[in-house]
């Protein structure tokens, strides 16, 4: 495993890839769980150059969509709904309900916010975009006031709603 750290508007973040470059962690700022570089981990900042460019241009409001390979590690009903998060737009949020719809599961709520709060990737895999069916912000993993950040950023740079003219 390598790592690195990478500065931003909100604090330095972990980044942590396997062998074969797949991001496999993304350490917010006051994590609740944080991950700790293992003594067989290896500081490459050059393994996350992409990553780093690609962090920056989100937070100067340039990038609404990530590109980089990645590697979590979980179950398979987790690595169901990471992907799903990957699918809320950015600058809108959709609910833990909605999320458990998408994936065929629509019993699974509490299941699909438990595999929302382990989502290793934070902001990559915007777990950040899940809301409670009310409205409101629930538990995030970095703390609800960089949650709020995080969604008043893109809501600041999310590009104009399209219009479509019928007829």
């Amino acid at each position: 495993m390598y790592f690195d750290y990478c500065g931003t508007p909100i604090g330095p973040l972990l980044l942590a890839a396997d062998a074969t470059g797949a991001l496999t962690h993304l350490d917010l700022p006051h994590e609740r769980r944080p991950t700790t570089p293992q003594p067989d981990w290896r500081r490459a900042p050059e393994r996350f150059d992409a990553a780093r460019r690609q962090l920056e241009a989100y937070f100067a409001g340039t990038l609404t969509a990530f590109d980089l390979p990645l590697g979590p590690r979980g179950t398979a009903f987790q690595r169901q709904v990471w992907a799903a998060l990957c699918e809320v737009p950015y600058g809108t949020t959709a609910s833990y309900a909605e999320i458990a719809r998408r994936i065929g599961r629509p019993a699974a709520v509490r299941a699909v916010g438990a595999a929302n709060g382990a989502n290793p990737i934070g902001i990559i895999v915007p777990c950040h975009r899940v809301i409670g069916s009310n409205g409101s912000l629930t538990g995030y993993g970095g703390g609800l006031p960089m949650k709020r950040y995080l969604l008043e950023h893109e809501r600041r740079h999310a590009p104009p709603p399209r219009l479509v003219l019928q007829g």
